[in-house]
């Protein structure tokens, strides 16, 4: 199928203003990119962050979304790893330059010259978008589907942070039930770990659906656990939780800080840090993490809990979304054939 002219995407202009339905020219793949008609695109918590204008550096006009499903239609002259009509998976990650400091440590997640799907280079609220085929993620039947979409950003991300926990760790706690929490609660059922989930306070709607996932323990934020922690993740955007966490977790453990944006943290005295205790951020993903997480998957059953939109509905689903008003994760539909 050759692909037409133009398309319709939903366009980020101006900090405070909805997304604009347009039409906008097909983009042409470089020699290392591939065309990809988008099947689906998650909205992301930073797609919020980004359209609030809480991280001030997108490129304008663009195209939000980096958590994109869809099949390639078209190849770039040197992209070998892809075929046509294979179904890839978008990150967040859309390309580094191999030569940095960074980059030549093996931790390309923290390069000088790393560009973004959907905030420095255009993403998924398009019918279709290119990417760099060394940065896509070839997905099998079982995760080929529009509800896989969060698996891109809350999946992966979610997954790095889980994965810097020592993996002695048994009881961990996680600050905020969003998407993340949801897919990382099953992952880390599946090898035995208990589960101590916290949400807003009062929030007693999602303390049972992490008691129905099979968390240990659920409650407010500002609760005390029965068990102290071995390590904590914090995927809410709140810097206040910080030393919430070092209160719960005990003696060496970790808070592992999931969000690329948090509120100002508050000052704490040393006691909570005291004992070995540590706080550290995570830094986008690196494409070694999509490898292990993808594999990972494929022996235990995710399920996302998605709410579907149209393309034309993004505004919608991210004011729901900001507002709480959608348990679980927001996707765009884009190919509905």
């Amino acid at each position: 199928m050759t692909p037409p002219d133009s398309m319709w995407a939903m366009v980020f202009e101006k900090v405070g203003h909805p997304l604009v339905y347009k039409q906008v020219p097909v983009p042409e793949p470089t020699k290392s990119q591939v065309l990809i008609k988008v099947i689906a695109c998650g909205v992301c918590r930073t797609d919020l962050h980004i359209v609030d204008g809480e991280l001030d550096h997108p490129k304008l006009p663009l195209i939000p979304g980096h958590e994109i499903i869809g099949k390639v239609v078209k190849l770039g002259s040197e992209v070998k790893s892809i075929r046509l009509n294979d179904i890839v998976g978008v990150p967040w990650l859309g390309y580094t330059c191999g030569h940095c400091k960074f980059c030549k440590q093996g931790k390309e997640n923290l390069c000088d010259n790393a560009l973004f799907t959907g905030y420095t280079i255009d993403g998924g609220y398009a019918e279709y978008t290119v990417a760099d085929a060394r940065y896509c993620f070839l997905m099998d039947s079982a995760h080929s589907k529009a509800g896989s979409a969060p698996l891109l950003c809350a999946g992966l991300i979610g997954f790095r942070s889980y994965h810097m926990i020592d993996a002695a760790a048994n009881n961990i706690g996680l600050y905020g039930f969003g998407v993340a929490a949801h897919i990382i609660i099953q992952i880390a059922i599946a090898q035995g770990k208990k589960i101590f989930a916290f949400t807003r306070d009062g929030d007693t709607k999602t303390q049972q659906v992490a008691m129905k996932m099979g968390a240990h323990w659920a409650g407010g934020s500002s609760e005390v656990p029965a068990e102290k922690l071995d390590a904590a993740i914090i995927f809410a955007s709140a810097g206040e939780l910080i030393p919430k966490a070092l209160t719960d977790v005990d003696k060496g453990g970790a808070v592992i800080c999931g969000g690329i944006h948090m509120s100002e943290i508050p000052a704490f005295s040393y006691d909570l840090l005291w004992g070995e205790r540590s706080v550290k951020s995570v830094a986008n993903l690196t494409r070694q993490d999509g490898l292990a997480f993808f594999d990972i998957i494929k022996n235990i059953s995710i399920n996302t809990q998605t709410a579907f939109f149209k393309l034309s509905q993004a505004n919608e689903a991210i004011n729901k979304f900001r507002n709480g008003e959608i348990a679980g994760a927001a996707v765009l539909l884009v190919d509905t054939d």
